[in-house]
């Protein structure tokens, strides 16, 4: 019988099973419901050109702006053009949006936006109170079947080229679930850099189960750091949400200098990309660099930021008084399973009724850099989307039962090579890179993809490999990806993917400046 399998339990999964309703689905996820979800770090919130003297067509602007000429502006649109629409559907589940004495939603402005199209939650505490919510939804809807503690590590595919379930690890055994629909929302890869905000389910596991079962990668070597990351040795690095910029704080060295003003018009409110090699320049230059929030939030801080505020207090840091250490950390792929605009995967090889929802997800709407705040909309825009594509198949679904396949989960010790696989990726693979890095990072971890400790530092080295290959065969600066060697902003608007996966493959023109990378060569 037909059924439903999501993969994964932040907001795109959470958000797609609701929208599913009162269709059945199950729901994996290896932690518990809510918990190890980049949904819930979230701090900014989620944009959308709602607010007074606001446009979609200034909405649309921005995002391709930031997108530095690879986003596809037809998904842009469709995107953007939905983002009231699931708003309302949050609000409905009772997600508690900031409002005025006046009832109307509160809407903050973020870097590399024209207006103030922010919707938030108590400044800093978006992402936390969205998935509050949605658990709860979750928690009370009869449709659908939450099973925690399962890791997804494969997805099966029937004979005739459809998806037919996934394996998973339960309980220490190898657990079969059979499923005519399945959806990846499995989150973004910044596990792969030892300085990351994402949490340590964050690895690509869905990016690469898809591929693995023939579907396509796009845009691998795009990846967003985000600038401030509060740097006092944590992993994950906890966040200082752009918000901080958008109500005047300012970045500073030790001497108290500013120095985005001398990099771009726009000084702290410039694109990501940009505010990313500042503040990494500013460190590598030795004079550091530093959030200084006292004269613009100052005692209001705790108030207004209260996740911030309390991981800055964690470290024996006063925001109030004090300047905040801060670095570039991985924060978000833009990257991911090529999909359709109602999450199918795409690709020759594709299984057919698979789907990405999220930052597994390569839609096409971020391009070459996210604009801020677009990363929750993506989620619930698409997530909605699939759910309407799977629910408009007019099939009947059940919810067939998990079938243990007895092998044991592996015991093998992967910790020494998975921490190799970071640290090479964060020397080489990082904010800025060049030719000589990427091919000492490749050379460094061919032996691990042929020799892999285990699945996941298998998977992983496969992963990081496709990344820094992408990143060497794509000779120009756009967006996350900044070339030493090749300094040069992009100049014009539709430069390809790379058709080959070879280092020395070039960049290739399309007509619509957005399409694939072929599946075939990542390594397993």
């Amino acid at each position: 019988m037909p059924s439903i399998l999501i993969i994964g339990g932040g907001l795109a999964g959470l958000f797609t099973a609701l929208k599913l309703a009162p269709h059945p689905c199950t729901v994996l996820t290896p932690v518990p419901l809510g918990e190890g979800a980049s949904s819930a770090w979230a701090q900014g919130g989620i944009a959308a050109a709602i607010g007074t003297g606001d446009s979609i067509d200034s909405h649309v602007a921005d995002t391709l702006a930031a997108g530095a000429g690879l986003c596809d502006a037809a998904m842009v649109r469709l995107m953007v053009s939905e983002a009231s629409d699931r708003i309302l559907d949050l609000l409905e589940q009772g997600v508690p949006f900031d409002r005025d004495l006046e009832g109307r939603l509160v809407q903050s402005r973020e870097a590399a936006h024209s207006a103030h199209r922010i919707v938030r939650v108590r400044g800093d505490m978006a992402g936390r109170a969205i998935m509050e919510a949605l658990v709860a939804a979750v928690r009370r809807a009869p449709s659908i079947r939450v099973i925690e503690g399962a890791e997804a590590f494969a997805l099966l595919r029937a004979g005739n080229g459809e998806i037919a379930g996934a394996r998973a690890w339960l309980g220490g055994r190898a657990v079969r679930f059979a499923a005519s629909h399945v959806v990846l929302a499995t989150g973004g890869a910044g596990q792969l850099f030892a300085v990351t905000t994402n949490p340590r389910e964050a690895w690509g596991s869905g990016l690469a189960m898809a591929h693995e079962a023939g579907a396509t990668l796009a845009n691998m070597e795009f990846v967003q750091f985000h600038p401030t990351a509060i740097d006092i040795g944590r992993d994950p690095a906890p966040l200082a949400t752009e918000a901080l910029r958008g109500e005047g704080a300012t970045l500073v060295d030790r001497d108290g200098r500013r120095f985005m003003p001398d990099l771009h018009p726009d000084a702290e409110l410039a694109p990501r990309d940009i505010v990313a090699r500042g503040v990494f320049e500013a460190i590598a230059a030795g004079r550091g660099a530093y959030l200084d929030c006292r004269a613009s939030i100052g005692r209001h801080f705790p108030d207004l930021f209260p996740t911030v505020h309390a991981s800055c207090v964690a470290a024996g840091i006063d925001p109030v008084t004090d300047l905040i250490p801060v670095a570039p950390a991985a924060h978000y792929h833009m990257g991911g399973v090529w999909t359709d605009a109602d999450g199918r995967a795409r690709g020759a090889t594709a299984p057919e009724r698979l789907y990405a929802v999220g930052e597994v997800a390569c839609t096409g709407v971020h391009g070459a850099n996210r604009l801020a705040s677009n990363s929750l909309l993506e989620a619930v825009v698409f997530g909605a989307r699939a759910a309407a594509a799977i629910a408009g198949s007019g099939e009947g679904f059940t919810l067939p039962e998990p079938v243990e396949e007895g092998a044991a989960a592996p015991a093998g010790a992967e910790a020494a090579a998975v921490a190799a696989i970071r640290a090479i990726m964060q020397r080489d693979v990082g904010v800025l890179r060049d030719a000589e890095g990427l091919r000492r990072a490749r050379a460094e971890l061919a032996p691990l993809c042929l020799r892999p400790a285990g699945w996941r530092a298998g998977a992983m080295a496969g992963l990081a490999d496709a990344m820094a290959r992408d990143a060497l065969a794509r000779k120009e600066s756009r967006g996350g990806h900044a070339r030493r060697d090749f300094p040069d902003a992009w100049r014009e608007p539709c430069w390809q993917y790379h058709a080959s996966w070879g280092p020395e493959a070039d960049p290739v023109r399309a007509p619509d400046g957005f399409g694939p990378i072929p599946h075939g060569e990542l390594p397993r």
